[in-house]
C-alpha cells in the first residue's frame, strides 16, 4: 500500500523466526505480537506517532489518511471494497494460513486438519474465481484494498501445492496485480525464503517462535 502510494517510509525487518516479533518493545507497536504493523510518525491530527496493528486496519487507516485512496468514490463501491477486505481477513487469509501450517509445518500424519485447511483453501479460491469471473477486480472496475490484501496469499499458493490453472479468471487478476509499479516494489522487500520449500526445516528455537513455548510466553 505504501509503495502504491508513494508514501516515504521505512522498512524495518523482524525476523519472526529468531523472535523479534515477541519483545516487549514490538507488543507496544502491536499487542498481538504478529506482523505487519506501522508507526505512523505524522499522523493527520498532528499528534504523538500513532501504531496501528491488523493488515485490514492498516490498509484502511492509510486509505483514510491519503483521501480515500484504493477505495471506490461512490458508497455501493466502497462498501463492495469493505466487503471483500473484510472475507479476506476473516476467512481467505486465515484459512490460507492454517493450510500453510499443517500443510508445511506441522509433524506429518495429521491428515485431518491438513484435508479440512485445504479443502477451505480450495473453497475459496473458487469463491475468489466466480467474483473474477464478473469483474476485473474483485470490488468492481478498479484495484482496491481488497485486491492488496488478497493477492499475497494467492500468491503464496503454490507453496502449499494448490496450482492456479483451474483458476483462469484468477490467473488473468494476479498476472495484472503482480505488473503493477507499486507491487513490484513492494514485493522487492518480501520475503520468499521460505516460499521454496514445501517442509522447511525450523530449529527447535524458531519453532517455538512461532507456535510454541516462547510464542505463548509473550502473550502473558
Amino acid at each position: 500500500m505504501l509503495a502504491e502510494l508513494d508514501v516515504p517510509h521505512r522498512l524495518i525487518p523482524y525476523d519472526m523466526l529468531a523472535g523479534d516479533h515477541l519483545t516487549k518493545a514490538f507488543r507496544q507497536i502491536n499487542p498481538n505480537g504478529r506482523l505487519p504493523a506501522i508507526v505512523d510518525h505524522a499522523p493527520a491530527d498532528g499528534g504523538a506517532p500513532f501504531p496501528v496493528f491488523e493488515s485490514g486496519a492498516i490498509l484502511l487507516y492509510l486509505s483514510e489518511k491519503h483521501g480515500g485512496a484504493l477505495m471506490p468514490e461512490d458508497t455501493r463501491g466502497r462498501s463492495l471494497a469493505q466487503q471483500w477486505l473484510m472475507w479476506q481477513m476473516a476467512g481467505f487469509g486465515p484459512m490460507h494460513g492454517q493450510a500453510h501450517h499443517f500443510i508445511r509445518y506441522a509433524p506429518e500424519g495429521q491428515e485431518h486438519p491438513v484435508t479440512r485447511y485445504r479443502n477451505e483453501a480450495i473453497r475459496l479460491l473458487n469463491v475468489l474465481e466466480r467474483r473474477l469471473q464478473e469483474t476485473p477486480y474483485m470490488a468492481g472496475e478498479d484495484y482496491s484494498v481488497a485486491d492488496i490484501a488478497t493477492w499475497p496469499w494467492v500468491r503464496a499458493a503454490r507453496a502449499i501445492q494448490l496450482p492456479l490453472e483451474p483458476y483462469p479468471a484468477i490467473q488473468r487478476w494476479s498476472a495484472e496485480i503482480g505488473k503493477r509499479p507499486g507491487v513490484q516494489r513492494g514485493t522487492e522487500v518480501s520475503n520468499e525464503r521460505n516460499l521454496s520449500s514445501l517442509r522447511p526445516q525450523l530449529t527447535k528455537e524458531a519453532w517455538s517462535n512461532l507456535f510454541g513455548e516462547n510464542m505463548l510466553k509473550s502473550g502473558q
